[in-house]
């Protein structure tokens, strides 16, 4: 069900080569689809956007029907079993814990003369959060956006959701969504729905911000209207590797692997890096042995078919060499000793030590956000926290003492450069200073 291969750095095999070249890559047919959405969407609005959805989420909706009434929301919301609501504040709250340590301050310094520099952090204005439902309810992942959205201080933030064959959106989602204070809600998804947000319908007002997972259409469509609106990444299919010494459990290590090729897609990647070739065959059969019982065992094959593999290393140190050339978007390090390792590993979204941290407490419920980096995206980007949602603007206050002692030098960088306009800019204010003008400056 799962290869083992014995590890080569010069002689790579097919199935590893195949795990290192993973990139969100996309075939042209899927760009010409989403190029024709995004373009109908942006030309024609509401009725664009309503001829995809039912075409491809056979749902026929009216302009009134896309944004979920409030009484809906409260709905779902007082339905809810009290014992999901009460996992759900747990889980809220380590997610805010460690999140509320992550916001900056705007400051100033002082730099002589008068001169005073600075930076302002704001939040992003408008935001639009991207939880996909239609394998899954991904509640857990509304819970990941917004609430560092909110310790930012997003004034606006909006949800983006499928909705499901009878119309409605799954009522974990709405509850979680009242639960966290949200109350616009567009039951509308795939490039479609990328299209209206970023541009604008007479129904969904156009943000500032796309932050959230989705299929390959979403995130060509958040590619394409990048510029117009930012993003947090281009994701693609999860992935996990788990490096293991001879103290590992094999039926753990097969249980966290098939964790994350069951997501659906068929494209996930699972892989188990170990110096121990008994340790390797134990979890090959675990895996297999645990797969009979799994509901998504069909996806679950696909995915172990393209992206799966058992490596034999000959040491910890080739193990962590490896991991690092795949930059996974989870690693996880179940060895004797994780905290010895932990400096050598330099391109991971997310890193978990220890057996006990299995890659599902950080997607639910430890606190770490769970949107990260994939397909060796972790090598220059992070996962999604309270930055995601910021922007900052740059001050200056300069003083005429400070601009007679610096003007030679900023005109002659600019004349350097051939922009003579700003060398002038500094001349004039040479020639007649501010003080002279009847302006005292600020």
């Amino acid at each position: 069900m799962i290869e083992i291969i014995k590890y080569n750095r010069w002689q790579t095999p097919p199935k590893l080569d195949a795990i290192l070249s993973r990139t969100p890559d996309f075939s042209a047919e899927q760009e010409a689809t989403v190029r024709e959405i995004v373009t109908a969407v942006k030309e024609q609005g509401d009725r664009a956007l309503l001829a995809y959805t039912k075409k491809y989420d056979g749902i026929d909706m009216k302009a009134g029907d896309i944004r979920v009434p409030e009484t809906e929301i409260k709905t779902a919301y007082r339905n809810a079993d009290p014992k999901f609501i009460d996992i759900i504040d747990a889980a809220a709250a380590n997610i805010r814990k460690f999140h509320e340590t992550q916001k900056q301050t705007s400051y100033f310094i002082e730099d002589g003369d008068g001169v005073i520099l600075g930076k302002r952090i704001l939040p992003i204005e408008r935001v639009a959060l991207l939880i996909p439902g239609a394998s899954a309810p991904l509640f857990s992942t509304l819970l990941m956006a917004a609430i560092p959205a909110q310790i930012a201080g997003v004034p606006h933030l909006c949800i983006a959701t499928p909705p499901q064959p009878n119309g409605a959106i799954h009522p974990a989602v709405l509850a979680t969504a009242h639960h966290l204070g949200i109350r616009e809600i567009y039951k509308v998804f795939g490039a479609q729905a990328i299209a209206a947000l970023a541009y604008g319908t007479d129904t969904i007002p156009r943000v500032d911000k796309l932050v959230g997972p989705g299929n390959p259409y979403v995130q060509i469509a958040k590619k394409r209207v990048f510029g117009t609106v930012d993003i947090d990444m281009i994701a693609g299919p999860s992935e996990i590797v788990v490096i293991a010494d001879h103290t590992a459990n094999a039926k753990h290590i097969a249980a966290d692997l098939l964790s994350q090729a069951e997501h659906g897609s068929g494209f996930e990647a699972a892989v188990c890096i170990t110096p121990s070739a008994d340790l390797a065959t134990q979890i090959a059969n675990e895996i297999a042995r645990q797969a009979t019982d799994l509901t998504h065992r069909e996806a679950i094959q696909n995915a172990l078919d393209r992206f799966g593999a058992i490596v034999v290393v000959r040491d910890l140190a080739e193990g962590i060499d490896l991991a690092n050339r795949i930059a996974p978007e989870h690693l996880e390090l179940i060895v004797a000793d994780p905290w010895a390792h932990l400096q050598s590993v330099r391109h991971a979204g997310a890193v978990f030590l220890g057996a006990a941290s299995s890659e599902p407490v950080g997607d639910y419920y430890a606190g770490t956000n769970h949107i990260l980096p994939t397909a060796g995206a972790a090598r220059f980007a992070s996962s999604v926290g309270v930055d995601t949602f910021t922007k900052n603007i740059s001050i200056l206050q300069y003083t005429e003492q400070r601009l007679q002692k610096t003007a030679g030098h900023i005109i002659s960088m600019a004349e350097t450069e051939g922009l003579d306009a700003h060398a002038n800019a500094i001349r004039q204010r040479i020639k007649q200073p501010p003080s002279e003008s009847g302006f005292s400056g600020l």
